[in-house]
Parts: C-alpha cells; sequence; structure tokens
C-alpha cells in the first residue's frame, strides 16, 4: 500500500488513511438513520491518527461533506423557513468563535455543554416548537460559536432542533443536515482565512466524503423504515450517551 502515501499528508499511513476512508462510510450512516453520533465518533476516531493542529480543522472538511451529501440526499424534508434565521446567527457565531477559541477553557466547556445536553434532551422546554426567527439567530449563532472552540457539536444541534422539530424524524435529520453543512461551511472558510493548509488534506477529504454518501444512502433507508417512537427513543439515547462522554472527556482534562 505504499502507493497511497503519496496522496496523505504528513506522516499519515497508507494503513491509517483505509481506516478513515472506510469508517466514513459507517460514521455517516449512524447520522443520516438517527440524525447523532457519526460526527462526534469520527472526530474521536481522527484524533488517533491527525496532529491536533490539523484535527479540527479536517475534520470540518470532511463533515462539511457528509452533510452536504446527507442535505441533498434528504433534501425534500428540510425546513428551510427555520434555516435562514438560524444561518444568519451562525455566521456571526463562527466569526466569533474562531477568536475566542483561544481563550476559553475547553475542560469546563465540555462538562457545561455535556450536562446542558442531557437536560435538554430529556426535557420539553414549553415554546420550542414555536421559536421565532430570534431565537433561532441566537440559537445559530451560540452553536457556532461552540463549534469552533470544540468541534463536533452535533449532539447539541441535535438537541436544539430536536427541540424545535419534535414530531418528523425526516425532517429532524434532514434539516439537521443543513444546519450542519452551513455550519461546518463557515468553520472552513474561518479557518482558511487565518491560514490552515487545507490543500495538502484534500486526497483524503474527498475519499471520505465518497465513502461518506454511500454511508448516507444506507444510513438513510433505515431511517424511513424506523417508527417515529423508536426513532425517537433511539436518538435520545445516542444524544445522552454522546453528551456523558463530553463530561467524562471534560473531568478527565481537568485531573
Amino acid at each position: 500500500m505504499e502507493w497511497l502515501e503519496p496522496a496523505l499528508p504528513g506522516d499519515l499511513s497508507a494503513i491509517a488513511g483505509l481506516v478513515l476512508v472506510a469508517a466514513s462510510f459507517f460514521t455517516s450512516a449512524l447520522t443520516a438513520a438517527f440524525g447523532v453520533g457519526g460526527g462526534v465518533a469520527m472526530l474521536a476516531l481522527m484524533g488517533v491518527y491527525l496532529p491536533v493542529a490539523s484535527l479540527i480543522p479536517v475534520h470540518g472538511a470532511v463533515q462539511l461533506g457528509s452533510n452536504t451529501g446527507r442535505a441533498w440526499h434528504q433534501r425534500i424534508a428540510i425546513r428551510w423557513p427555520m434555516l435562514w434565521p438560524f444561518a444568519a446567527g451562525a455566521i456571526a457565531g463562527a466569526a466569533l468563535g474562531a477568536f475566542v477559541a483561544v481563550e476559553l477553557p475547553d475542560a469546563p466547556l465540555k462538562i457545561v455543554l455535556g450536562v446542558f445536553v442531557i437536560l435538554v434532551t430529556w426535557t420539553k422546554i414549553p415554546g420550542f416548537d414555536r421559536l421565532s426567527a430570534g431565537g433561532l439567530v441566537l440559537g445559530g449563532g451560540v452553536i457556532s460559536a461552540l463549534t469552533m472552540l470544540l468541534g463536533a457539536t452535533g449532539p447539541l444541534i441535535s438537541a436544539f432542533f430536536g427541540q424545535v422539530i419534535s414530531n418528523d424524524r425526516k425532517a429532524l435529520v434532514a434539516t439537521h443536515a443543513a444546519g450542519m453543512t452551513m455550519l461546518h461551511a463557515f468553520k472552513i472558510v474561518a479557518f482558511g482565512l487565518l491560514g490552515f493548509a487545507f490543500w495538502q488534506w484534500v486526497p483524503l477529504v474527498v475519499a471520505m466524503i465518497a465513502t461518506g454518501y454511500l454511508g448516507t444512502v444506507y444510513g438513510t433507508r433505515l431511517l424511513h423504515a424506523l417508527p417515529e417512537k423508536s426513532f425517537r427513543l433511539g436518538f435520545k439515547i445516542l444524544l445522552t450517551a454522546l453528551a456523558l462522554d463530553l463530561v467524562r472527556r471534560g473531568f478527565v482534562a481537568m485531573i
């Protein structure tokens, strides 16, 4: 497999590249079926192989492709009217997050975010299904800023959209995909302006996006086959597991 190595950046081995490309299929299938989980799983796996300085930007590029493919494949179910104010807030949040990323303590932020996600997942917040444009702008801004700080905030945006779209699993997953596409696009622009050399990672990112789209096609079939009640239970369990892992990582970092 030495022939693969010239296409891979830095010291990344051919085996590591193949593992990441294969894993992209499964993580994309997971998110396409349940609307959450794949991004965090991919971030954890990429953290094993990628240097810290490249992890968040490259993960963002892969997730941009993965979420774009999922949004396109599930586009008929996207709730566009709620996305535009969310996107407006996300632009401001990405700009803010890019400049305060080195100012805020990572570990306590993970703990607070994890606890918040658990509370929002298992508690019905009155009025969230009728959230105003202003509320969507605020939500987009906060979530986008946290995306720049923590990398994988899929659980937070899933919990947020889970409150807003409480009775349609297909709309929830599709709108989540469109929202995450916007967040990762803003993130890529921000890191590009800060000077990150994305071109070195293009072959790997393109290969991961391709297998990720195949995973999206498979996961969407599973989503359509799931009853709404079963989906909601699986959605909440996955969100809770991811949130607890955030809390765990926060406490470990503080020790």
